[in-house]
C-alpha cells in the first residue's frame, strides 16, 4: 500500500484535477442541464465506469497498447466523436417532428449510463492518463506495483465521481430553473446538443492533428 503522505498529496492532486473544467465536466453539465440532476448523476456514474475499467487495464498493461498504437488510439478517438455526434443529433432531431419529444430526453438514467460508458471507453486519454499519472506515485519499497495502482486508480475514480456528481447537482439546478421559463426552455435541449457537438469537434481535430 501507498504510505499516507502519498496517498493524501495524490487526494488533493485528483480533488485539482477534477474540479479542473475539461470535456468530461461539460458533457455531465450538458447531460444536467438538459435532462436534469439525476440524469447528470447517471452520466458521471457511467464515466466512473469507464474509468475504472481503464484503471484495470492500466493495472494489467493493456492500456500501453494505445501509446504504441497510433492507429488504435487514433481509431478509438473518431469513433467516440462520431457517438458524440450521433448524441448530440438526438438533441436537434426533434425540432423537426411535430411536437414529439426528445428520444434522449425520455432515455432512463440506466440507458443514460451505458451512453455515457460508451462515450468515455472511447477517450484513449484516459488511458493513457492513467498510464502517466498513476505511477508517479507508486512506491517501489511498497507492496506490488500492480496492488499500488489498483489503490491510487480506485481513489482517483471515486474522487472524480464525487466531483462530477456535485457538477451534476449544481447543473440540474440551472436546468430546472431554466426550464420554468418558457422562453429558455426551448434552448436547453439545443444546449445540450451543441456542447456535444463541439466536444466531438475537438475530438476529431485532435485526431488528425
Amino acid at each position: 500500500m501507498p504510505s499516507l503522505e502519498i496517498l493524501a498529496a495524490f487526494s488533493v492532486v485528483c480533488f485539482l484535477l477534477s474540479i479542473t473544467p475539461g470535456p468530461s465536466i461539460l458533457y455531465i453539465m450538458a447531460r444536467s442541464i438538459s435532462q436534469g440532476p439525476s440524469s447528470g448523476v447517471s452520466a458521471a456514474s457511467g464515466m466512473a465506469i469507464g474509468s475504472f475499467v481503464y484503471v484495470i487495464a492500466t493495472v494489467l498493461g493493456l492500456a500501453a497498447i494505445f501509446k504504441y498504437s497510433p492507429i488504435a488510439y487514433t481509431g478509438l478517438k473518431i469513433a467516440g466523436a462520431v457517438y458524440l455526434v450521433f448524441l448530440g443529433w438526438q438533441y436537434f432531431k426533434p425540432a423537426e417532428q411535430s411536437g414529439s419529444n426528445p428520444s434522449l430526453t425520455k432515455a432512463t438514467n440506466f440507458a443514460i449510463m451505458k451512453q455515457s460508458l460508451v462515450v468515455e471507453l472511447t477517450n484513449p486519454k484516459t488511458a493513457l492518463f492513467f498510464l502517466a499519472f498513476l505511477p508517479q506515485f507508486v512506491s517501489n519499497e511498497g507492496a506490488q506495483v500492480s496492488t499500488q495502482l489498483l489503490v491510487l486508480g480506485v481513489i482517483y475514480t471515486l474522487i472524480t465521481l464525487c466531483c462530477d456528481i456535485s457538477i451534476a447537482l449544481l447543473s440540474g439546478k440551472l436546468g430546472n430553473w431554466l426550464s420554468q421559463k418558457n422562453s429558455h426552455s426551448q434552448w436547453q435541449d439545443k444546449m445540450a446538443g451543441s456542447v456535444m457537438f463541439i466536444l466531438a469537434g475537438v475530438i476529431g481535430y485532435e485526431s488528425i492533428n
